[in-house]
């Protein structure tokens, strides 16, 4: 027989609280049954108290033991910490704070920053013995320090303060026979740079970030120091330097012939660039007044930025540069057909555009040559051959050279040299632009320019960095244009406005520009220009693009004051070829003759 498994389940019988055997004893003895059943709940009672009474003392005595054990561990660790001595700082990733730092060396693998070790000063002021002396031996020690500032911080209760950050030898010798026992030292690197101000622009400085007792964290603030700090940081390239483009003999040089360049001239400051025209590689590069950058100034609060030494004319001076540019006008109507180098061009003077009226600096006839155009320097001549180019082409190409946007030099401060366009391209500012007006940019820009048209017409991009070849860029221009453009450049050195920056064997061809510097407010100044010169060598094959600015220099002579770049910059962009091109192996020699064609022009 089976069960059913849905029936219901019969239930259990409850276990009565009055045994009948119980119940019988007590009816025999003539006792009242029901008070079994009262006495059998009270035990239950009783014991259900007791077991629930048990089980919270035993909760309390677990939670109990548990603050007790929590507030002894606080307790032991603070007091650990209060007589431990200063413990080393962790960043948030549990690193301990590195000072090492990648060196950086010029091409040569010659150190232009390194890491010297050191040694910082703190002080534990409960472990002194006599703090109104120490004070007073720390202030003769280090004359910057104020004697009662010290003493009232060694005064203020701290058991640690930081006194100074870096020590010389010396120095550490005198802290030491003070004989002050709560006067201590830290190992730490810093950041040397043992050529002085030489490349200070280029290497822009380091500083402290995080510090700590054993070490302390070295930070790039300029320059490829700042563009390169990750990677000049990280531990994986300590042992490995960053090789710049840059030669310090040739940088050296640079530096010592503007400095002098600056001093005859009278200038207010000065810079220049020397670039491979093949692989865009700067070999020097130059700002002047500058600064040391192992130990450098603060930037002004006050005043004209571009007068403070750590400005970068070279880089983030946006200037407009003059008849430098007149090159770039006329090598684009070579390139487009517009004309060839023995073309006849209109030079009649002034020339009129609405209220506006374009000079030469001399009368140079009713007409010259594209050749003549550009070696006399014609403003005329440009401006009539930019009309035939029109706004957009000539914009375009500009754009093409890298003249519309800041350039990508693996500087920190390179994207503050953006070029200042017009705010209208029309057909006044082409006429203007291509005679350097209206438009404005940086030596470097200019640099890069002279070498993409002239290095047989291809795209060079401006680098600091140590190349291993030719750079592969866009074609701006045929080999052709690029060869009549140098064509034009080495006659205005023979015969032209630079015939001061011939230099025997080198075969030098540039252009000058002598633009007057912009007021503020509007307008020009007159009696304040800035002289540049623009040049490659040899112009038969170039190899380096050189660039010299001069800001408000001048000179006298036969009784009359001379401001023109032919008269300033040209001759100190023809000292820096002669000095510099032998310490970059380029050998004197002769060069070969250039045959010309004569063209009749129609306008």
């Amino acid at each position: 027989m089976f069960s059913d498994p849905n029936a219901p389940k019969a239930p259990e019988p409850r276990r009565p609280l009055r045994p009948l055997a119980a119940i019988l004893r007590a009816r025999e003895r003539g006792e009242n049954p029901d008070l079994i059943e009262k006495e059998n709940l009270h035990a239950r009672h009783e014991r259900m108290r007791d077991a629930a009474q048990g089980r919270a003392e035993s909760r309390l005595l677990v939670l109990g033991l548990f603050f007790v054990l929590a507030f002894g561990t606080v307790a032991v660790r603070m007091g650990s910490l209060a007589s431990a001595p200063p413990a080393e700082p962790r960043l948030a990733s549990g690193a301990v704070i590195s000072g090492s730092r990648a060196d950086i060396t010029d091409r040569e693998g010659r150190v232009l920053a390194t890491n010297l070790e050191t040694r910082a000063l703190y002080a534990h002021p409960h472990e002194m013995v006599d703090i109104p002396r120490a004070a007073r031996e720390l202030a003769r020690i280090f004359p910057e320090m104020d004697q009662e500032r010290v003493e009232k911080r060694l005064l203020s209760g701290r058991k640690f303060i930081w006194l100074r950050k870096t020590l010389s030898p010396e120095q550490v010798q005198m802290v030491h026979e003070v004989g002050e026992p709560g006067l201590l030292f830290a190992a730490r690197q810093m950041r040397v740079y043992p050529n002085g101000p030489l490349a200070a622009h280029i290497l822009g400085g380091a500083s402290f970030g995080d510090e700590g007792v054993r070490a302390a964290e070295v930070i790039g603030v300029a320059g490829v120091e700042r563009a390169f700090d990750g990677q000049l940081r990280d531990p994986k390239h300590t042992g490995k330097p960053l090789a710049l483009s840059i030669d310090v003999k040739v940088q050296a040089t640079m530096r010592e012939v503007l400095a002098g360049g600056m001093t005859m001239f009278d200038a207010k400051g000065a810079s220049a660039v020397i670039m491979d025209v093949h692989t865009g590689e700067i070999l020097a590069m130059s700002s002047l007044p500058d600064f040391d950058p192992n130990d450098r100034p603060p930037l002004p609060s006050s005043g004209d930025q571009a007068d403070s030494p750590l400005f970068n004319r070279a880089v983030q001076g946006v200037y407009e540069l003059g008849s430098v540019f007149k090159i770039f006008a006329m090598a684009q109507a070579l390139e487009e057909r517009l004309l060839l180098p023995q073309t006849m061009v209109n030079t009649t003077q002034p020339l009129t555009w609405g209220k506006f009226r374009i000079r030469d600096f001399k009368d140079y006839g009713p007409q010259l040559s594209a050749v003549d155009v550009i070696v006399k320097s014609s403003n005329t001549g440009t401006a009539r051959v930019a009309q035939l180019i029109g706004a957009q082409r000539q914009k375009a190409f500009l754009g093409d050279l890298g003249f519309l946007e800041a350039t990508p030099v693996e500087l920190f401060e390179a994207p503050s040299g953006r070029p200042l366009l017009p705010k209208k391209w029309g057909e006044i500012q082409t006429m203007t632009i291509s005679y350097g007006h209206g438009l404005s940019t940086s030596p470097l820009h200019l640099a890069a320019g002279y070498a993409s048209l002239l290095n047989g017409g291809t795209k060079v991009t401006p680098t600091l960095l140590k190349q291993s070849g030719r750079q592969l860029g866009p074609r701006v221009v045929s080999q052709e244009t690029s060869h009549a453009a140098r064509d034009m450049l080495r006659q205005v050195v023979v015969r032209g406005t630079a015939t001061f920056g011939e230099v025997p064997g080198y075969g030098v061809g540039g252009k000058t520009g002598t633009a007057d510097k912009p007021k503020p407010n509007g307008g020009y100044y007159k009696k304040k220009v800035l002289a540049t010169f623009a040049s490659v060598y040899p112009a038969h094959d170039p190899k380096y693009a050189v660039v010299v600015t001069l800001d408000e220099g001048k000179t006298k002579i036969l009784g009359k004051e001379r401001r023109t770049a032919g008269w300033i910059a040209v001759p100190v962009a023809a000292e820096l070829i002669r000095r510099t091109a032998p310490l970059l192996g380029v050998r004197p020699e002769i060069e070969p003759e250039v045959a010309t064609e004569l063209v009749q022009a129609r306008r």
